[in-house]
């Protein structure tokens, strides 16, 4: 991993610096710009999930970031990893499994017994590599008829 990165809070003033790096990590995977477009919505933080991510810096360089959260409809045991996305530059470091590994943790914290990820299909493989089990599918939020792979990491 390319270093040494420290993992820290989120700032609120960070939100459109993570939204960036969101979509130039999505964009890493091929997709072209009518794609982008049509996710930035979902990529797009607000100061408040700003504030709840996690991110990944070394000397004022920011190299990725994951966003957990819980349901509030759904059991308490059980949470969601909403965003993991490593800056193009730094895929393939080790980056993203130390993010990984971070959002574990915090989970761990929280009580969850269940992580659910609604993955890209191109980062389904990293997920599953880590243990986690494909549960289903779900529809896109962004996009009409695109479908995604529902993924769950037992943590306990």
């Amino acid at each position: 991993m390319t270093g040494p990165w420290l993992l820290r809070g989120g700032r609120t003033d960070e939100a459109e610096l993570l939204s960036d790096l969101a979509l130039r990590s999505k964009a890493h995977w091929g997709y072209d710009d009518a794609f982008l477009e049509a996710v930035r919505g979902e990529l797009t933080l607000s100061g408040a999930s700003a504030l709840r991510a996690v991110v990944a810096s070394t000397f004022g360089t920011v190299g990725g970031f994951h966003l957990i959260r819980e349901d509030p409809d759904g059991p308490l045991d059980r949470g969601s990893l909403d965003m993991l996305f490593v800056d193009p530059a730094y895929i393939g470091t080790g980056l993203g499994a130390a993010l990984w590994d971070d959002a574990l943790e915090q989970a761990r914290r929280r009580g969850w017994r269940v992580l659910t990820i609604d993955a890209d299909p191109d980062a389904e493989g990293f997920y599953l590599s880590r243990g986690a089990v494909r549960v289903g599918d779900v529809r896109s939020g962004s996009l009409p008829g695109r479908i995604l792979p529902r993924l769950e990491y037992s943590l306990s």
